[in-house]
């Protein structure tokens, strides 16, 4: 029997070895296309998402300054009434140490009604005999000085949705960091078509599933966008 292969025997197994290689590449080609699909939607979403959450961060913090704006146009309300009330009391008690009952009259007829209510439970008090008496009707529990409640709970609503924004603005950010882990998954396996060597092209596929898969877990602990 003659040694070897002949000709037409070895180019049957050229052609043969031909075939299963570019079956391996097609295959190659095939998961990394599969991949690239999956990392795209899902590159999509986070990008989509971290959009959402952006806004949601800015509209928070945008309502939390207005709060905050409000509180003190409240606030500064309040020392108005204050003052206007200090001056209502202070004008009361130099016509009662004056000894002036039409003088006390008068200055009693200019307190507000908010204020006649503190000013009635002060004078229950005995201030003038007793040692342990407030200092004054704005030291009493009655007391209310118009826009002091109000500044009070929108101080709080400001804090609120500050705190809302920060956390929205963290989660955007959690959100771009997983689609820029998920744009390097694009970039290993797009690069890996350059190469022709099956062993290069697999390496750096099974990388770029590792961050895919990493990239879907760091997506799958996020709250999902807000509506």
């Amino acid at each position: 029997m003659p040694e070897g292969l002949s000709s037409a025997e070895v180019g049957k197994e050229i052609g043969e070895h031909a075939k299963h290689t570019v079956g391996h590449h097609d295959l190659i080609t095939i998961v990394g296309a599969v991949i690239l699909s999956v990392v795209a939607i899902v590159a999509a979403w986070s990008g989509y998402s971290a959009a959402k959450w952006s806004t949601h961060s800015s509209l928070n913090l945008a309502k939390a300054s207005a709060a905050r704006t409000e509180a003190n146009r409240a606030y500064q309300q309040s020392l108005i009434y204050r003052v206007g009330d200090a001056l209502t009391f202070n004008a009361w008690l130099g016509a009662y140490y004056s000894g002036k009952p039409k003088a006390i009259v008068i200055a009693q007829k200019r307190f507000r009604p908010a204020f006649r209510q503190a000013f009635d439970a002060w004078l229950a008090t005995h201030p003038f005999t007793n040692p342990a008496a407030p200092a004054g009707p704005q030291a009493m529990p009655q007391y209310h000085a118009v826009g002091a409640r109000q500044a009070t709970l929108l101080d709080a609503s400001a804090d609120e949705h500050y705190a809302e924004g920060q956390h929205a603005a963290e989660t955007s950010d959690k959100y771009i960091r997983a689609t820029v882990i998920l744009a390097s998954v694009l970039f290993l396996i797009g690069i890996s078509t350059h190469f022709t060597i099956p062993a290069v092209r697999l390496g750096l596929i099974a990388v770029g599933v590792v961050l895919l898969l990493f990239g879907v877990l760091e997506i799958l602990q996020l709250p999902g966008p807000p509506a």
